[in-house]
């Protein structure tokens, strides 16, 4: 697929999108559109999967009907094999294409009001895997679809209208699902969940991290290996980091996330089942990271993270017997929960693992606990392997400047902690920072290499860093100070002179115009 095409595509599901907007927000409409298009890709995955097995027989998926005896067999044993393969099951009447149909009142004998045939069929999906493996991948999946809401229409008449026109355009639309190649719905859903945060104002922040952002990330944490055993993102919004890291590689294993917000983690479901993960291959659960954490017992070879700046958490004495806090001696503050997921994620990672976490930048200099936390990472276990200094206002919802740290349990450079400072390497577009390919490839390229470079990056020493008090503010390690330029006071002393003699002669002049002209002089 070409850039045109993409872009193309794009636009459409954009305008499609914009269809329901209506008086709806942002993250209200994006529930309903991503559902839609949600349910067209399992409708067609669903009939590829059908017609491969049924190709033998000379028949079509959707030529069976589940009223005839006959059929109705051939039909349960698609059934049997969908459960095991997909995860999930359809009817023939139940394809997306069918519903659009009659919704079109394209079928005889039946009138175009769908919304309850829909309504149904969205929570057969779900039906269809109970007490089957993918049961958890599944359950209240389109929960947030509530197509009797009057935000879609004041009568039931004007919601059908709505629905059939975006199900309408939506089936015009080809995805290109059998080709293995190509994952043109996973772009284009990854396009609009893009589209949603930047219009989703501070609510961004829960479910998207800036693709640039997540580029970078991604990097890190893949180093030199071709195939992860599993990447793991405690706070992982619509699942867009872990995919991320999934790029860089050629093969994960397993992926495991978990998510508070229980739209976000609906949408990271969806998301990981549309770019094409086996439903055994991810478990996502939905719960609060730090006072319910679901993977107690993994540890995982990459761990990427964006979690909410400075949130309030717990910070429950009881957690200082808990294995993922017990050895730093203190908690994190119950105001600033950077630290408290910082240890939990290190808590997580397996010996041959690397980590990278987005955090506020008063994160590397706070005092107390978090200083303490800081200087047992360091100190202790040698664990910090590097402190990357992104630009301000990257983010949605917030300007502030923010950094990754960096962490391994067995570092290749146990000597020293890479220092690198990206803050005034950005474009600005509109009102907002953004990260081109030249500056993620200078950041990736630099820690990858451990370069030091003059205003940029520094490799710090671990007694450096214990004579600043484990103090970890850029500043302190990569020296940005450009001098001004000197002034050479005599110099400027002549030109003022110069500038004088000049003055003097021109206002002779202007007098000799004035006399000739006998007019008044203007001084």
């Amino acid at each position: 697929m070409s850039e045109d095409q993409k872009r193309l595509l794009e636009q459409q599901l954009w305008n499609i999108a914009n269809t329901l907007r209506g008086k709806m927000n942002a993250d209200e409409f994006r529930d309903y559109i991503l559902g839609f298009i949600f349910y067209k890709y399992l409708a067609e995955k669903m009939e590829l999967f059908a017609n491969d097995i049924l190709k033998q027989d000379g028949i079509t998926f959707r030529s069976l009907t589940t009223t005839d005896s006959q059929t109705l067999e051939i039909v349960e044993a698609v059934k049997e094999e969908s459960l095991e393969r997909l995860g999930y099951f359809l009817k023939p009447d139940e394809l997306f294409s069918e519903v659009v149909k009659r919704g079109n009142n394209d079928v005889e004998g039946r009138n175009n009001f769908i919304l309850e045939d829909l309504q149904r069929i969205l929570t057969n999906i779900q039906l269809s895997t109970m007490g089957t493996d993918s049961e958890d991948d599944f359950d209240n999946l389109f929960e947030d679809m509530d197509l009797n809401s009057t935000k879609l229409g004041k009568t039931p008449e004007a919601r059908n209208e709505i629905v059939v026109k975006v199900l309408s355009h939506l089936d015009k639309i080809d995805f290109k699902l059998e080709s293995t190649e190509l994952d043109v719905l996973g772009d284009a859903y990854e396009y609009l969940i893009s589209q949603f945060a930047s219009g989703a104002g501070k609510k961004a922040g829960e479910f998207y991290t800036p693709q640039e952002v997540s580029m970078i990330l991604a990097k890190i944490v893949s180093t030199g290996k071709d195939k992860l055993r599993s990447v793991y993102d405690p706070t992982c919004g619509s699942g867009s980091l872990l995919l991320r890291v999934a790029r860089e590689v050629k093969e994960v294993s397993n992926f495991y996330g978990q998510e508070l917000n229980r739209t976000t983690y609906n949408l990271a479901r969806m998301n990981m089942i549309l770019h094409g993960v086996h439903y055994r291959k991810f478990d996502i659960k939905q719960e609060d990271t730090l006072e319910h954490p679901q993977h107690k017992d993994l540890t995982f070879e990459a761990i990427v993270a964006n979690p909410p700046f400075s949130a309030q958490w717990s910070a429950n004495p009881l957690f200082t017997t808990d294995d993922r806090f017990s050895q730093y001696g203190k908690l994190a503050p119950s105001g600033k929960a950077d630290f408290a997921f910082v240890c939990h994620m290190v808590h997580h990672l397996a010996d041959n693992g690397c980590m990278a976490v987005v955090l506020p930048h008063g994160a590397l200099f706070r005092g107390s606990a978090e200083q303490h936390i800081r200087r047992y990472l360091i100190e202790n276990r040698n664990y910090l392997d590097a402190v990357i200094g992104l630009p301000a206002n990257i983010f949605y919802g917030t300007s502030i400047p923010t950094c990754i740290m960096v962490f391994k349990k067995c570092k290749e450079h146990p000597q020293d902690v890479l220092f690198i400072d990206a803050s005034q390497h950005f474009e600005k577009v509109k009102t907002q920072n953004v990260l081109r390919e030249e500056h993620i490839e200078k950041i990736v390229t630099t820690y990858r290499n451990r370069l030091e470079e003059d205003k940029y990056s520094k490799r710090a020493t671990l007694e450096q860093i214990a004579e600043n008090d484990y103090n970890l503010n850029i500043p302190r390690y990569v020296d940005t100070f450009v001098s001004e330029e000197s002034i050479d006071i005599n110099a400027v002393a002549n030109d003022l002179k110069s500038l004088e003699m000049e003055l003097e002669a021109i206002d002779q002049s202007i007098a000799g115009f004035c006399k000739e002209l006998n007019i008044i002089t203007p001084f």
